[in-house]
């Protein structure tokens, strides 16, 4: 079975909470909070999502995090590598291979293909597209042709 690790899952929700309110600063312990997460857990992500650019940070009284960049701008490969480091379906399709089959293998093209795949579709998805006022949007957006009776 093909999965992101729950660390990523998490990664995804307390982005997504801090795109809900782009404009503020966040403290850590109101992140845990929303996300339903545990504090130690959340500020681990943070520490590592501010460590790959995506979240900044602030000191002080006031401090706290927020996105660094607009959430339709962070897509989810930003996130997935952000917590596991660079995408790779199998050994060989990473960008250190270490496989000792790699020279004579039959199939390593056909999992570099599926490895582009996976790659592109995570760039097709943004962190905007994610939060939960997403689905609420897209939802509202939707129209209901209007039809006229003839007369």
């Amino acid at each position: 079975m093909l999965r992101v690790t729950k660390l990523t899952d998490y990664a995804t929700v307390v982005l997504s909470t801090l795109a809900d309110a782009p404009e503020r600063v966040h403290n850590a312990t109101e992140l845990a909070e929303r996300a339903h997460l545990e504090l130690p857990t959340v500020s681990k992500l943070l520490k590592t999502l501010t460590q790959a650019g995506l979240v900044q940070s602030f000191r002080g009284s006031a401090g706290g995090y927020r996105l660094a960049r607009p959430a339709s701008q962070i897509s989810l490969i930003h996130i997935v590598e952000a917590i596991e480091g660079p995408l790779g379906m199998t050994e060989c399709s990473g960008e250190h291979s270490s496989c000792e089959h790699e020279t004579h293998c039959g199939v390593r093209s056909k999992w570099l293909r599926i490895n582009d795949v996976v790659a592109d579709a995570l760039r097709g998805v943004s962190l905007a597209e994610m939060t939960p006022t997403a689905s609420i949007k897209a939802v509202s957006k939707k129209s209901i042709p209007l039809q006229l009776a003839k007369a």
